[in-house]
């Protein structure tokens, strides 16, 4: 017997499995499991059944079956001991959710281990509550300064208290929709409490024992401290503590200036404090093209948010209520005072907790879990994913993981992790985006680079925006013109990014690009616009033209 997956598409219920799984059963298929939400069959085969008469069967039975293959002839987890399960996840977030639902899918008996709140970072205190409040920010920003003659805008002072409130609201909701009501939906068990593993097969909660054949560790991330002299001793914020203030600050220091340093800094300038950015590196995002860093650093100076660069944080103290930073730029002794304070320099992984060396888990540097491409951990009945891997900190990696995770340590499949492509979104104001190599990464890999960089100036949108600070940049292969990379700094990057990544991800040339239809006056047409820039002055075409 062979065992194969093949992708269907037309399946819209469980009577549509049903009829699937009759039609493979009638050319001999074995153990068949079809999942409309998965839109797959995953069966076996005798060794003298093709898989062309499978695919002919299901294209019989009125579906369209798509790429098809075979997977490693090994049982789903399916355990007999009652009390026990299939897959004990601990954490409740992106990656835990996605892995719960996928299993229970496989027909897996889940069960989940949470120690605070349901729903984990992005829900909680992180992507939802943090861009409800940057629109609202932005809102206040554009009532105090727009660029349009004879409109009359002002705004007030800003209650920040019913901000919060109405925040709070929001997020309780989300989380009630998208996490906790799908615990019965599903019908996997939530425990509440801290997990630690006893051994490998074994974690303890609250002083009770459960048992699973699989786990997923997925306990995401949490603010991890600089060793800055004195921090500990003052009334430090965290990007989750700050989200609570419920009175705006005449003056915020943000010791950090990475993506959460930035946008929650912004935020806080909008809404009316007097906010410092304080960072180590001589140019913001040192990891990004330089033409990214230098259009958001002119974008943020133009606000009027302060940048301190290049700083040796000496200590922190604390007088009152004023907290004061003593750090070294260029030789020279600096203090900056603030009623408050934000440390955001970066995340530390969510294990100290879990004994994992009693079950065999390796960890690294960082205390992040190491997981080889199939989302192992060096005990092959433990799989991690999501933050706690320090991979790409986005939600929708994590909840792509926790499919993966699904798909090897319950469907007894062998899917590879790909992380080559993945867009990134910072939403400041104007918002960056980033998806690919950058040209100094692309050099790193051998390519032979040619590089197009557009400002937002020659971009028709930005000009009727009256809002021209920014930029596009394409990396492509010299060779074959395929795109490497994007990169923007404009307003609705993000929207403007998931393009961009079909192109890197398809391999997609800067001609496929000037060939394309691009809608006039949208963001998305400085995608043309960059490639047309190859060879071309962009301020030498008509409207339209390409």
């Amino acid at each position: 017997m062979n065992k194969f997956r093949v992708n269907i598409q037309g399946m819209t219920c469980t009577g549509c499995e049903e009829h699937v799984a009759v039609a493979l059963e009638n050319i001999g298929a074995r153990n068949i499991e079809a999942s409309f939400r998965r839109g797959e069959a995953v069966f076996e085969l005798p060794d003298d059944v093709g898989v062309e008469r499978a695919k002919k069967a299901i294209d019989e039975a009125k579906y369209e079956p798509g790429e098809i293959e075979e997977v490693s002839l090994k049982e789903n987890v399916v355990l007999d001991n009652e009390g026990d399960y299939d897959l004990i996840i601990i954490g409740s977030g992106g990656a835990a959710f996605s892995a719960a639902i996928k299993s229970v899918d496989y027909g897996a008996k889940v069960a989940m281990i949470e120690r605070q709140t349901v729903g984990g970072t992005c829900v909680n205190i992180g992507c939802v509550p943090s861009k409800t409040l940057l629109r609202a920010g932005e809102i206040n920003h554009l009532a105090k300064v727009n660029s349009f003659t004879g409109l009359q805008t002002s705004a007030g002072e800003v209650e920040l208290a019913p901000l919060i409130k109405q925040k709070n609201e929001l997020v309780s909701e989300l989380r009630n929709q998208k996490y906790i009501e799908l615990i019965d939906e599903y019908g996997f068990d939530l425990i509440k409490g801290e997990a630690k593993f006893v051994d490998e097969n074994t974690v303890e909660v609250n002083g009770e024992k459960f048992s699973a054949k699989r786990f997923l560790i997925a306990t995401g991330a949490s603010p991890s401290l600089p060793p800055i002299s004195g921090l500990g001793e003052v009334d430090y914020l965290t990007c989750t503590t700050l989200l609570e203030l419920k009175k705006v600050p005449k003056r915020l220091t943000v010791i950090g200036s990475g993506y959460i340093g930035m946008e929650l800094g912004q935020l806080f300038h909008n809404l009316g404090s007097e906010v410092t950015l304080m960072q180590r590196s001589e140019r913001l995002l040192k990891e990004y093209d330089p033409e990214i860093s230098e259009a958001i650093e002119k974008a943020l100076i133009e606000q009027g948010i302060n940048l301190v660069k290049g700083a040796t944080f000496e200590r922190v103290e604390q007088e009152g209520q004023i907290k004061k930073v003593h750090v070294t730029v260029d030789g020279k002794k600096k203090v900056v005072e603030s009623e408050q304070l934000l440390v955001a320099t970066g995340r530390k992984p969510n294990t100290a907790s879990l004994n994992l060396s009693a079950a065999g888990v390796e960890v690294g540097k960082r205390k992040e879990i190491l997981i080889n491409d199939y989302a192992r951990t060096s005990n092959e009945k433990i799989y991690a994913a999501g933050d706690v891997t320090l991979g790409p900190q986005f939600v929708y990696v994590a909840a792509y993981e926790g499919g993966i995770v699904a798909d090897n340590a319950i469907g007894g499949l062998n899917k590879k992790i790909d992380l080559s492509v993945v867009p990134g979104v910072t939403f400041t104001n104007p918002s960056i985006a980033t998806v690919g190599l950058t040209e100094e990464q692309a050099k790193e890999k051998g390519y032979e680079v040619k590089t197009s960089v557009l400002p937002l100036d020659a971009v028709p949108r930005a000009i009727v925006n009256r809002e021209t600070t920014g930029v596009f940049k394409l990396v492509a292969d010299s060779k074959t013109l395929k795109v490497l990379g994007v990169h923007i700094v404009s307003e609705n990057a993000g929207e403007v990014i998931y393009a961009a990544t079909l192109a890197v991800k398809f391999g997609l040339t800067i001609e496929d690009l000037k060939e394309s239809l691009a809608p006039y006056l949208t963001m998305a047409e400085g995608l043309k616009l960059a490639a047309l820039t190859f060879d071309k002055d962009v301020s030498k075409l008509s409207c339209c033209a390409g």
